[in-house]
């Protein structure tokens, strides 16, 4: 039997990076680390340089940066745009990092399904972004300075248009030639307290519906012929990691209290992983497969973080757009 989609799960290289340490240790060969703090972010930078680091973290090689922002949830308007302001300027120092000109064209590509909630991150930024390439083509001679070719596409799931949405992205690709695309998704934690908390940005594309463990047609460069990078915020948790990290956290917890957990737990505390996992389907086993899990309020916050994301690609990517004139363009 096939356990493994009750296993730890999660989309985050953060994440992965710290399952990884729990086995290997804080050196980790080909992988470079670098965490900053400041009051109310922990910003990480972390670059898998090798096969040997993509082994270890199960992550392709490339660059990730990682915002955590965990009182994102409190609704602080201006704790949001300190965020949005964050994120653009690291999203502008990343584009210089893989060597994206200031005038390269750029296509925003907004996955997942608009109909559900925790899916609806990719489309809510398209809605809010600044497009400009029209302008190009049409009236030039109307375009002030600090502006750059952009255009944006919500594709769809394959599960309401019928088509694959890498080949759709592949085909608006080969039509509009852009330099660069940057592809927004929702993605899976395996920390609740990062879900809606925390923007991963990548260099290494994505692939669509992986959040929730459909995986598609992967939107790369070595697919698309272009830079991918991919912007994605954890919107759903899966229950079995949920059961997972509660009997860790348990053990955990009575260990630090007294040596003999056997007499607390019995079996449990000598299971292996397999033996684990299988406790973890049994308890899955009334509805029949894994469940994924999204806090109340998600419209909410889905609409927030949508609005960071939107705000700080067009600051990032327009240098006429800053902090003073960034809400003008976001709703």
């Amino acid at each position: 039997m096939d356990l493994s989609q009750y296993s730890v799960r999660t989309d985050l290289a953060l994440e992965a990076r710290e399952m990884a340490t729990q086995k290997l240790g804080d050196n980790i060969p080909g992988v470079h680390t670098e965490t900053i703090r400041d009051e109310d972010m922990i910003l990480t930078r972390m670059d898998i340089v090798s096969e040997e680091g993509e082994k270890a973290v199960g992550k392709m090689r490339g660059h990730y940066v990682t915002i955590e922002v965990p009182r994102l949830r409190q609704k602080d308007s201006n704790l949001q745009q300190r965020v949005t302001m964050r994120f653009a300027q690291e999203f502008a120092a990343f584009l210089d990092k893989i060597g994206i000109p200031k005038t390269a064209k750029v296509l925003i590509i907004g996955l997942g399904n608009w109909n559900v909630t925790p899916d609806s991150l990719g489309p809510l930024v398209v809605e809010n972004v600044l497009v400009t390439r029209h302008y190009f083509e049409l009236m030039p001679e109307k375009i002030g300075p600090g502006y750059r070719q952009v255009s944006a596409v919500a594709p769809g799931v394959l599960g309401t248009t019928g088509i694959e949405t890498g080949e759709i992205v592949q085909g608006i690709v080969e039509k509009s030639k852009p330099d660069l695309v940057i592809a927004i998704d929702a993605l899976a934690s395996k920390a609740l307290e990062r879900v809606n908390t925390t923007i991963q940005i990548a260099d290494t594309g994505i692939h669509p519906g992986s959040g929730v463990g459909n995986k598609r047609k992967g939107l790369t460069a070595s697919f698309l012929g272009v830079p991918v990078i991919a912007i994605g915020v954890p919107t759903v948790v899966y229950a079995s990691t949920i059961v997972s990290s509660t009997m860790d956290m348990l053990l955990n917890h009575f260990k630090k209290h007294t040596e003999n957990t056997d007499r607390i737990f019995g079996l449990l505390d000598s299971l292996n992983e397999n033996e684990r996992l299988q406790m973890v389907r049994e308890v899955l086993e009334p509805v029949g497969h894994n469940l994924l899990v999204t806090p109340k309020d998600i419209d909410q916050f889905i609409e927030d973080m949508a609005n960071i994301i939107a705000g700080g690609l067009n600051a990032a990517l327009h240098e006429a757009i800053d902090e003073n004139n960034i809400a003008a363009y976001t709703h």
